[in-house]
């Protein structure tokens, strides 16, 4: 008999069909059997329904096709057959308009041939039986997406317990009712979790699956599936790189078994390659350090880059998650991201050039050095907040000098103090008019940029120009502010 090409939705049980009251539908011959599935109910009135079928069908007919010598000869053997070989899950035959009961032929043929024959009263239409087969479709698929759901919340709150490998593959060989193991580079198991399966032969054959799919060139697969005295095996290579492979072993296969296996097999990978590789171990230990005392140039050689740009994110609309700030960091080419609050921060080597994802808003540094790492974040926020404003997906702070060059800078340190000083114990003060300047002035841009009130703008514009004795509205007083303002 071909496998079935059956629809990636969960089957329904004959069994849960024929308990449904309303359509009083009766099993009369063939095999009764609780793991008889269908997949579909197929209407045809053919003789030879053969070349119509996929497999898996519940195929329902009125006998049209029946000749009245049909009986007598081997009609009835032959359309069974024919639809066993086809595939059919079951056959179901309507005791109207046609015929008023169930050919006696047609019963002996479905028990020679082990077809279930299921009995289709006059009261219920074949739309009717189709329609309960799509409703119990719908309910198992939508338990199964539940399932699945359900799945992938423990697995993710197994990876982050303490021992995040073993609890992955605890949940995992519970959710399949099965064994799960983790093997090795070497091929052999570096953890396992749940019972060990029965039958000859089966730890080996999964053992030998994973060698299947353990990176060894180009064309390797990802993932294989085998079977074994009745288990199903299942393995996938885990995307780190480092050569280990997820086995799964399980005496029944579910829909969203690959599912949460695969969600498992995604963990597994960031686990593994997070301890086991270089750059791993370079950023645990460069965090160490940084805790321990040391100066930011003593471990960027350990993150791998001598200038660095910050880039500080935002999401156009709606809140940031940590797997949407994830997202950002593996778009940008980093794994060094910080989420804080509604806003993303990511540490990038100054050779990338960072595109801003859909829905992303970025404010990008100058070029700095390890040393330089606390302005240029200032300068990414904003960067930021100028973007936010002029409503543009990436804006990077100015890298030109211009006058800044025509001036030392410790002199220019000091004439910015001068100059600020009367707003130097009010850093709101100081941020707002920076943003204001850089928006020439637009109160509506700043209050967008700042997440302020444009009144609460205009007050605070207003007190500086009390506070720093000038007038705002002059362009060179302007521009001497501005110049202040870009030496803090």
């Amino acid at each position: 008999m071909p496998d079935p090409a059956v629809p990636p939705t969960p089957p329904v049980p004959l069994a849960a069909l024929l308990a449904r009251e309303d359509l009083a539908l009766r099993q009369i011959a063939g095999p009764v059997d609780p793991d008889t599935v269908i997949h579909w109910a197929h209407t045809s009135e053919m003789a030879d329904p053969y070349p119509y079928l996929l497999g898996g069908e519940l195929l329902l007919t009125a006998g049209v096709h029946i000749t009245e010598a049909a009986g007598s000869g081997t009609y009835f053997d032959d359309y069974v057959s024919r639809i066993v070989a086809a595939g059919g899950a079951a056959l179901g035959f309507g005791v109207a308009p046609v015929h008023d009961t169930v050919p006696r032929a047609l019963v002996a043929a479905c028990d020679a041939y082990e077809l279930p024959l299921i009995e289709v009263p006059e009261q219920t239409t074949f739309s009717g039986v189709a329609r309960a087969v799509w409703q119990l479709m719908a309910q198992a698929r939508l338990a199964e997406l539940r399932r699945v759901t359900e799945a992938q919340q423990s697995l993710a709150a197994a990876a982050s317990r303490p021992d995040p490998v073993p609890s992955v593959l605890r949940q995992l060989a519970q959710r399949v009712g099965g064994r799960a193991v983790l093997y090795g580079p070497e091929g052999v198991e570096v953890a396992a979790a749940g019972r060990v399966p029965e039958g000859p032969g089966v730890r080996d054959s999964l053992a030998g699956l994973a060698e299947v799919v353990r990176p060894s060139g180009p064309g390797t697969p990802t993932s294989a599936t085998d079977s074994a005295a009745g288990t199903h095996l299942a393995a996938y290579a885990l995307g780190a790189g480092q050569g280990f492979v997820l086995g799964v072993a399980s005496p029944h296969r579910e829909p969203g078994d690959h599912t949460i296996a695969s969600v498992a097999a995604v963990l597994l990978s960031l686990l593994t390659g997070e301890h086991q590789s270089g750059t791993g171990a370079a950023r645990s230990s460069a965090l160490v350090r940084v805790l321990l005392g040391a100066a930011p140039e003593e471990v960027a050689p350990l993150l791998g880059g001598e200038r660095w740009l910050v880039v500080q994110a935002r999401i156009d609309a709606g809140s940031v998650d940590p797997v949407s700030a994830s997202a950002l960091g593996a778009a940008l080419g980093s794994p060094l991201v910080d989420l804080a609050g509604d806003v993303v921060r990511v540490l990038l080597p100054a050779d990338r050039d960072p595109v801003p994802p859909p829905g992303w808003i970025l404010g990008v540094s100058a070029p700095v050095g390890p040393d330089g790492w606390a302005s240029a974040d200032a300068q990414a926020g904003r960067a930021l907040a100028r973007a936010r404003a002029t409503r543009v997906a990436l804006v990077r702070h100015g890298e030109r000098g211009g006058l800044a060059e025509l001036v030392g800078a410790e002199e220019a340190a000091a004439h910015a103090r001068a100059v600020l000083a009367p707003i130097a114990g009010s850093p709101a003060l100081a941020e707002t008019l920076r943003t204001w300047l850089s928006l020439h002035g637009s109160w509506d841009r700043t209050a967008v940029a700042l997440s302020v009130h444009r009144n609460t703008v205009r007050q605070r514009i207003a007190r500086c120009a009390t506070l720093l004795g000038t007038d705002l509205d002059d362009p060179d007083v302007r521009m001497e502010l501005w110049f202040a303002l870009r030496q803090q």
